[in-house]
């Protein structure tokens, strides 16, 4: 049976964040009017300026929101200094800015250098030991090929400034969470993960493990607003992990947090599950937590997608919770166009059930 919904139906909230419980033949996008945006690269600000606690002096994350309005932090391991991109609206280019006229301007990044692939290689035989090293290289290729392309300052179409990440970037499995909260706690959710993080991965390599190859990145998103598709009546997506939650108006960003890693590194699941549990014990509150849906959640010492308790009832009941809930009947919605469950898998199946 084909079925054409409208933004505003109620029934189709449940297909706007895709599963995989049902088959989309087709999507018509909105899309607001496009802006030349100018993203500013910073490789000097030490981690424990950037992931200070709230109300720290300096060029701490939240204020390079205030100042920009989207802002990406890439911490690579064992170093001291992130990757941080700040994005903000331009509509004449600034004179200091490189105008450009296609995406994808980070070709070290873009394209794996030989000496990073032939560290990788090392790290991948068994040479985990070689993870700070391996952290603190991909850093100095970063910082020294945003001054030799010079990409540290651009300025164009807002496409070609947001993609910059191509299949040929190296490839790497990541965890992923969405952390609702006020844009007054931004700095607080971001320093309370960055502590424990470093005391986290501290605590591996006195162990001799190195679960994390890669690096952080944090990005801060707004919500996901029905009013902003400019169709009355809409509602927001059922199952988006940045569907807003009703009984708290004021928690209007979200704050996206993943951790990269190479899939053999030992420790690594246990890591993340150890990551996760703090994840949902911490932000409580003031904040809270959903899982990313494209990324690793729901870990057990061994694997991702696999910690049952979590797949079946932490990450429904995060849907489940204020005066709106939609995790059950967007569970029902999907039943109901599919019910000799065709679109479906043993996971679907355990994890929508």
């Amino acid at each position: 049976m084909l079925n054409t919904f409208n933004r505003d139906d109620p029934l189709g909230t449940a297909l706007l964040t895709h599963v995989g419980r049902a088959f989309v033949t087709e999507a018509v996008l909105r899309v607001g009017a496009d802006n030349n945006l100018r993203c500013v690269s910073h490789v000097d600000v030490p981690a424990a300026e950037l992931f200070g606690p709230p109300g720290s002096p300096g060029r701490t994350y939240a204020r390079y929101v205030d100042q920009g309005g989207r802002v990406e932090a890439i911490w690579f391991t064992n170093t001291t200094n992130p990757w941080v991109k700040v994005w903000s609206v331009s509509p004449q280019r600034p004179l200091t800015s490189r105008p450009v006229v296609a995406p994808y301007n980070y070709p070290f990044s873009d394209n794996v250098p030989e000496v990073v692939s032939d560290l990788a290689e090392r790290l991948l035989a068994g040479e985990w030991a070689l993870t700070p090293t391996f952290g603190q290289l991909q850093y100095t290729v970063a910082a020294t090929g945003l001054t030799a392309t010079l990409s540290a300052d651009l300025w164009g179409r807002s496409k070609n400034l947001l993609l910059y990440v191509k299949p040929t970037t190296l490839r790497e499995t990541a965890n992923g969470y969405a952390v609702h909260t006020s844009r007054a706690s931004i700095q607080r959710v971001i320093h309370e993960f960055a502590v424990y993080h470093e005391r986290s991965v501290a605590a591996y390599q006195a162990r001799g493990l190195y679960p994390v190859t890669g690096q952080v990145e944090i990005r801060v998103a707004g919500v996901d607003r029905a009013a902003d598709s400019g169709v009355p009546g809409a509602a927001p997506p059922a199952l988006s992990a940045a569907r807003p939650r009703a009984d708290h108006p004021d928690w209007d960003v979200v704050v996206w947090f993943d951790v990269l890693t190479f899939p053999t590194a030992p420790g690594a699941h246990a890591f993340y599950r150890e990551m996760e549990q703090f994840f949902f014990a911490t932000y409580q509150g003031y904040a809270a937590v959903r899982a990313e849906w494209s990324k690793g959640w729901g870990y057990t010492t061994g694997a991702a997608w696999a910690d049952v308790p979590f797949v079946t009832g932490t990450v429904p009941d995060s849907y489940r919770q204020g005066p709106d809930p939609t995790w059950d009947q967007a569970v029902d919605v999907l039943n109901m166009f599919d019910p000799h469950r065709v679109f479906t898998n043993p996971f679907l199946d355990m994890l929508l059930a």
